[in-house]
This record gives structure tokens, C-alpha cells and sequence, in this order.
């Protein structure tokens, strides 16, 4: 769950808010395939609730990686307005929130400060999941993506503004789960 405790840590609960006010709770089932590699995506993932399988077409479709409770997704894609680098499939059933691509395009151009913490948070996480990567290079693994967080990716996911309270981003991901799965 670390990953979407990056993000978290970095926005307000305003923003938070918004992201829940304009995204869409859907369950996928298992064998759906929510991003294809080459195909462009129309909104940004979270991963609330199961586990994914990452893929890419270069290596025979072979599974590089899992996506677990807490992961985003797309946000590559987002940010380098490129097409997705590998396939996401659901392994089993997954509770994910969709934000729109569209719509969270134009809060980032409306609000300034919600901008602000939201590219500041995507750096972080891509920051984190690139560290991660090279980490693992070392480690002659062929399984490179989507490992559980170590100590130093938990102290990314504190919150900036309030750094004697480093559990708030976990706290709000925990009040993120109840609202959505109670809906």
C-alpha cells in the first residue's frame, strides 16, 4: 500500500476530497485487462483492494511484476502523455478508484496549488519506484516493479507540512478505503 502513501502524504484533504468526488469506485474481475500496453488510458488508477499483473509485450508477455492494495496506475502515462509501457491485468477481483484523465487535467490547470502538490507527489512516487528498480538490478532478479516499500519509501509518504505525525498519509488512505468500500 506504500505507493498511493507517497501521494497522500503530499496532498491536502481537499484535494483528496476532489479525487473522490470525481473518481469512479469500479470492481474488476479477474482476467480483466485494465491497461494494455500501446493503448492510450483516459484516467489514472488506484489500486484500493486486490492484486494486478504487470506484463510486457517484449518478453512474451511474461509477468514482471504484481500490483497490489495502495499502487497507482497510469501516472506515466499522464505525466509523458505517452502510451503505456506494459499490460495490467486483474489476477483477482480489484476495487480500483478511475480518475479522469480529463477532468484531472483541467483541476491541475485551474488550481495552482493543487498543481503544485499533485506533481510534487507524482515526482516522489516515480522518484521512489525508480530507486526501487535500480535497487533491484543489483539483485539479479528479472522481477524489477511493484515490490513491498523499505523504510526510506515510507519516510517519502510522510507529509510535508507535518512531519511529527508520519502515519497521516497511511491514516488517510485508511479513511479513503472506508468511504469508497462503504459507497
Amino acid at each position: 500500500m506504500s505507493k498511493v502513501l507517497v501521494i497522500l502524504g503530499e496532498l491536502s484533504d481537499r484535494d483528496i476530497d476532489w479525487m473522490l468526488a470525481n473518481g469512479t469506485r469500479t470492481q474488476i474481475l479477474p482476467g480483466t485487462t485494465l491497461i494494455t500496453e500501446g493503448q492510450p488510458l483516459d484516467a489514472l488508477y488506484i489500486v484500493l483492494d486486490g492484486t494486478l499483473s504487470v506484463a510486457v509485450s517484449s518478453l512474451g508477455d511474461k509477468e514482471i511484476g504484481k500490483i497490489i492494495s495502495g499502487e497507482v496506475l497510469g501516472e506515466m502515462s499522464f505525466v509523458d502523455g505517452r502510451l503505456p509501457s506494459a499490460s495490467v491485468t486483474a489476477i483477482e477481483e480489484c476495487l480500483i478508484l478511475s480518475i479522469p484523465r480529463r477532468l484531472l487535467t483541467e483541476k491541475l490547470e485551474q488550481d495552482v496549488l493543487f498543481s503544485l502538490r499533485f506533481y510534487r507527489a507524482i515526482t516522489k512516487f516515480l522518484s521512489s519506484r525508480l530507486r526501487g528498480t535500480v535497487k533491484r538490478f543489483g539483485d539479479d532478479s528479472d522481477y524489477l516493479m511493484y515490490q513491498e516499500p523499505d523504510d526510506d519509501e515510507r519516510a517519502i509518504g510522510q507529509n510535508v507540512e507535518n512531519p511529527d505525525n508520519p502515519d497521516l498519509a497511511e491514516s488517510r488512505f485508511q479513511w479513503l478505503l472506508q468511504r469508497l468500500k462503504g459507497n
